[in-house]
């Protein structure tokens, strides 16, 4: 039952991250600095290329999951771990750099930016945090 309840909360912060990899690229697209938009400087590519990346590999770790969770193999739990793990890095992340990038109005409650971020905080503490996942991770491939 958690490790659904896990897998569910993961698919949802994979959405999350998306949408706000997303939404980011799309404001970069439309906000203008020094007359150019600032999807253009290369800085802020490369974070915005980090924040996609992110949200694939999280979305690899959880198709893992869920299949060896289907399976009933003996990678489950550590698929499990790995998975809640990066979801709480990942999501942390990503959630940081849009709002890095969206500026001031990143933590304002009129964009959806912070709610999105918000959320992704509490997902990091459902069922354990990205510590603990990452210290049971390291306890169950250690024996």
């Amino acid at each position: 039952a958690i490790s659904d309840a896990t897998l569910a909360v993961s698919a949802e912060a994979i959405g999350i991250m998306s949408v706000l990899t997303e939404k980011t690229i799309e404001y970069s697209k439309s906000r203008v600095q020094f007359g150019v938009p600032i999807s253009s400087f290369q800085a802020l590519q490369h974070r915005m290329v980090e924040m996609y990346t992110a949200c694939e590999q999280s979305r690899s770790l959880m198709m893992w999951a869920a299949m060896a969770i289907a399976d009933g193999n003996d990678e489950s739990e550590s698929a499990l771990h790995a998975l809640k793990y990066q979801i709480g890095t990942a999501g942390t992340r990503v959630g940081e750099e849009a709002v890095q990038i969206h500026g001031g109005m990143g933590v304002t409650w009129e964009l959806d930016v912070a709610h999105y971020f918000k959320r992704l905080t509490a997902i990091n503490l459902m069922f354990g945090n990205a510590d603990w996942h990452l210290d049971r991770l390291a306890a169950t491939t250690a024996s």
